[in-house]
């Protein structure tokens, strides 16, 4: 199950944060989330050491901790996308699958008009998207 989701601008700063569990866990995991980019950058200033090529935006598992895996995708824009799952056997090709949707679903909410670049994303649209990608991402690790 997805715990958290994040879209995380080139900067650092937070554009999107959404948790899918209790509220007293929401902290937590955006410390997870924030935790999370020190490995971002770990990746994408030392290339060798970690495997994935420069031009891989799926960076694959940052780091596991007792109850989550953390997972992470970079765009071209320097845009980090960070996911939280407690699933602890998640197969690479699920994340994959999400990260492309989760990415396309960012890619319509910031070609919207009236949205500010390297503002908060407050569309509506894309929560409900991101929703129901969290939904299809249960099932299809389930079955």
């Amino acid at each position: 199950m997805i715990a958290c989701v994040a879209v995380i601008g080139h900067q650092n700063n937070p554009l999107y944060i959404q948790s899918f569990t209790e509220a007293d866990d929401a902290l937590k995991l955006h410390h997870i989330v924030h935790c999370s980019l020190d490995v971002v950058e770990e990746r994408v200033n030392n290339p060798k050491k970690s495997g994935p090529t420069l031009n891989e935006t799926f960076l694959g598992l940052l780091y596991p901790t007792e109850n989550y895996k953390v997972y992470g995708y970079l765009t071209n824009t320097k845009v980090k996308f960070i996911l939280v799952t407690t699933d602890l056997d998640v197969r690479d090709a699920d994340v994959r699958n999400f990260f492309r949707r989760f990415h396309a679903a960012y890619v319509d909410a910031v070609s919207n008009p009236f949205h500010v670049p390297g503002k908060k994303i407050t569309s509506k649209t894309f929560a409900e998207r991101v929703s129901n990608i969290v939904k299809s991402f249960g099932l299809s690790s389930a079955g």
